[in-house]
């Protein structure tokens, strides 16, 4: 079964740091790239980070821009998301995807994960 399991969401103050994980199974990680997204309440998804398959190329959305990293370990099938310096509009739902591009996050998608939950309050 070709999926993508996030982990790592939680509870954290304004200023604080969360480090997420997203690992694949039932594919090759090595051939895609891999975009997270977040989806706050009432809100439409938007774009978070996006890294290409071989780790050349990282894309950050301004907003997180400075505060976020994306990074990959594609023989632990597992890319991370490490955030810093958390804000309140941070808080959402962020999942990951997978794209039969190997270098940009643009569609098709091959598949997207169910998402971790992420909050920033004090």
């Amino acid at each position: 079964q070709v999926q993508l399991v996030e982990s790592g969401g939680g509870l954290v103050n304004p200023g604080g740091s969360l480090k997420l994980s997203c690992v694949a199974s039932g594919f090759t990680m090595d051939y895609y790239a891999i975009g997270w997204f977040r989806q706050a309440p009432g809100k439409e998804p938007e774009g978070v980070s996006c890294i290409s398959s071989d780790s050349t190329s990282t894309s950050y959305f301004d907003y997180v821009k400075g505060r976020f990293t994306i990074s990959r370990d594609n023989a632990k099938s597992t890319v991370y998301l490490e955030m810093n310096s958390l804000k309140a509009e941070d808080t959402g739902d962020y999942y990951c995807a997978a794209f039969t591009n190997r270098n940009m996050c643009h569609l098709p998608r091959l598949v997207r994960g169910q998402g971790t939950q992420v909050t920033v309050s004090a």
